[in-house]
Parts: C-alpha cells; sequence; structure tokens
C-alpha cells in the first residue's frame, strides 16, 4: 500500500508520519519509508543522529542509476537521458516491489533499525546552495516519483511517503500515486487551508484523502475539535493530542514504541485500518491512465523539448501495471 503524509509546515506531518512508520514496523509489515519533504527531517524522526541522517544516500543524486535500472529493455525508450519524472513503465521496463532486493535499493536505500523491527529508508536529499537559480525541488522529488511509477507493491506491505509541506505535490502527478493520503491539520484556518487546497484539485482524480487532527485539545468544551468537524466534515478520520513520548523524540529521546500513549496508539491503528481498506478499491488501469495524463502533459509543457524527444511515444497503450504483471515478469 502507497500512503503519503501532507500537510502544512509546522503541522506535525513528519512526526505523525514517523510514528506510523513505527506503528507498522511494529507489527512486522515490510515498510519503505521516503522523505520526499524539502526539510529531510524523516531520519532525524526514525531516530538516527544528525550525522547518521545527513550520510544517507540522495536519491536525486543517483538518478542516472534509477531511471537506467527502471529503463531494463524498455523499447520506448531510447535511453535513460530521454526519461523524465513522469515517465511510465512499459512492456520491458524494470518493475520494483517493496521487499525484494533491486539495483535502488542498493544504492539509495538503508536499514534503519526501529524498537519494534527496521524499514528501509530513502531520502530524496536536501534542497542545496547550489540549487538556486537553476533548479526546482521537483526535479528532487522526481526520482521519488519514477519509483512509485514502477512500483508494484501488494496486501500487507507499505511504502510511506512524507511529502513536501503545502501544495506543491500538485506540480507533477505524484499526488495520485498513492492508495491514501493522510492530511495532518491544526486547528485553525491556516491549518486547514492545505485541506481545502488538496479537497478541491484532488477530488478530480479520486484521491482518498483523510484528515488527521493534531495538535487538538482535549477539554470539556471541545472547541478544537468542533473546529475541526465544521471546515473538514466527514474527512475527520482521527485526532491526535499531546504526546509525551512525540515530545520526548523531538528532543532526541524516543522512549520505546510501546510506551507511546494509548489513545495515540488507537489513531495509529484506525490510520492502519482506512489504509488497509483501499486495497479492495484498487483500479490499476485508472492508475495507469493518470500516469499517462500526467506524463504527456509534462512532455508537452517543457519535456519534448528539453530532451529532444517525441515523449508521448514512450507512452505503451497496451500496459496495464499491477500485481498480475508484476508475477509474469
Amino acid at each position: 500500500m502507497k500512503i503519503a503524509f501532507v500537510g502544512k509546515g509546522g503541522s506535525g506531518k513528519t512526526t505523525l508520519s514517523s510514528l506510523f512508520i513505527r506503528h507498522l514496523a511494529a507489527s512486522g509489515a515490510p515498510v519503505v519509508a521516503i522523505d520526499a519533504d524539502i526539510n529531510q527531517h524523516l531520519g532525524a524522526a526514525l531516530g538516527l543522529d544528525e550525522s547518521e541522517a545527513a550520510e544517507l544516500p540522495a536519491m536525486g543524486d543517483r538518478l542516472s542509476l534509477i531511471k537506467n535500472h527502471l529503463r531494463g529493455s524498455n523499447p520506448r525508450i531510447a535511453s535513460a537521458e530521454t526519461m523524465i519524472k513522469t515517465t511510465p513503465p512499459g512492456d520491458g521496463s524494470r518493475l520494483v516491489r517493496i521487499c525484494e532486493p533491486n539495483a535502488i535499493y542498493d544504492a539509495c536505500a538503508r536499514p534503519v533499525e526501529l524498537d519494534g523491527g527496521a524499514v528501509r529508508l530513502m531520502v530524496t536529499g536536501p534542497f542545496t546552495d547550489a540549487d538556486l537559480g537553476v533548479a526546482c525541488y521537483h526535479s528532487k522529488t522526481g526520482a521519488v516519483e519514477l519509483f512509485l511509477n514502477h512500483l508494484v507493491d501488494g496486501r500487507d506491505e507499505y511504502v510511506v511517503v512524507d511529502m513536501t509541506a503545502g501544495s506543491d505535490s500538485f506540480a507533477s502527478g505524484m499526488f495520485t500515486r498513492f492508495d491514501m493520503t493522510f492530511l495532518v491539520a491544526e486547528p485553525t484556518r491556516r491549518g486547514v487551508s492545505v485541506y481545502r487546497q488538496y479537497k478541491e484539485y484532488a477530488s478530480d482524480y479520486g484521491v482518498a484523502l483523510k484528515v488527521v487532527g493534531n495538535k487538538v485539545r482535549s477539554d470539556d468544551n471541545d472547541d478544537d475539535l468542533d473546529f475541526l468537524r465544521a471546515e473538514v466534515g466527514d474527512d475527520l478520520l482521527v485526532t491526535i493530542g499531546h504526546s509525551d513520548w512525540a515530545r520526548a523524540l523531538e528532543k532526541g529521546r524516543p522512549p520505546r514504541f510501546e510506551h507511546l500513549e494509548e489513545p495515540n496508539r488507537r489513531s495509529l491503528r484506525t490510520l492502519h485500518e482506512a489504509a488497509d481498506a483501499t486495497y479492495e478499491l484498487r483500479d490499476w488501469e485508472r492508475y495507469t491512465r493518470q500516469m499517462a495524463h500526467f506524463h504527456l502533459k509534462n512532455a508537452t509543457g517543457w519535456g519534448n523539448e528539453r530532451t529532444g524527444a517525441d515523449l508521448a511515444a514512450q507512452i505503451d497503450p497496451e500496459f496495464v501495471l499491477g500485481e498480475d504483471v508484476a508475477a509474469a515478469v
């Protein structure tokens, strides 16, 4: 299952995504965790110290390797240089799976030991001074989008992506790559503003969206909860209140995960159940059509000019991504 955490900066998005990753690992599920946020804090939230987090290999720096691996023997792709972030798979492409060994994991993923298990962590890499004026962060997250376009994941295995803050995800088709998107919102007007943007744009693409209310005070008048219910309605799935465990995590001294407060553990179980429920709703044909749609937009908008190739020809009209395709490879 492919799961995204989104929200405005400071909403607690990274902390909540790290808690959910810990919850999945404690359940014994295989997990690939990806930090696609410009601020690159997921490693630290999973317990790495600053030096360990700084040494994680950046996917953005290994884009050529990723392209060469995914291209495989696809005859529609003349070279790795003609692949862009939205290039879809076709006959002959190499698909990737959660649990397998492959060249991308070897180059870009590192195991992170958690007290409830272990996960593979991949990061896009930080936006550096060298990028200013000559590039944008979407060129780095393009590595994640390519990976997701070629990923075939099954029931009870998970990719969890900590997305860049705000509505930047709409700059490409990556926001359509997920079975479930959890939008973290504080009970403030600014806190729900990103929700409105996501809801309006994502509804046209069948994106499953649920709101996680964060920093919600529990008191007699329930003002925070009432505010969120009024603003987001039935999209409000759970709320997270104050957590001494999470505060200790932010100080770099997290207790064992089993000591997370029970109300917050229940909320994580609710997120898990909501994500799993989307498995039966999967539509691989629609998923593949959306890849083609955004690839054509990028091809005509800038890709053809930049690569000197007709990128529309990369779309294989007979190919539909899915678990049956992966089983046949």
